[in-house]
């Protein structure tokens, strides 16, 4: 039970570090192993963090410079 919780942390994180969705990562499945379940879950959640940081600022950037050309200031 613990190596398929495992295995879906690591797909999890996988998929977190994606940034293009026709990108792969290759992640050397041994040296996840070293990590425990609890290391990995604050990894995934890192992970979420940052992801969810970025879109935000990626917003923010899209709205400004929206705002800007409704204005003619670019």
């Amino acid at each position: 039970m613990i190596m398929e919780e495992k295995k879906e942390l690591i797909e999890e994180i996988k998929k977190l570090i994606v940034v293009n969705k026709d990108e792969t990562v290759d992640i050397n499945p041994s040296f996840l192993e070293y990590f425990e379940i609890d290391e990995l879950l604050s990894i995934k959640n890192e992970l979420k963090v940052k992801k969810s940081n970025i879109s935000q600022t990626s917003l923010g950037y899209l709205d400004e410079l929206y705002e800007k050309t409704k204005k003619d200031e670019i």
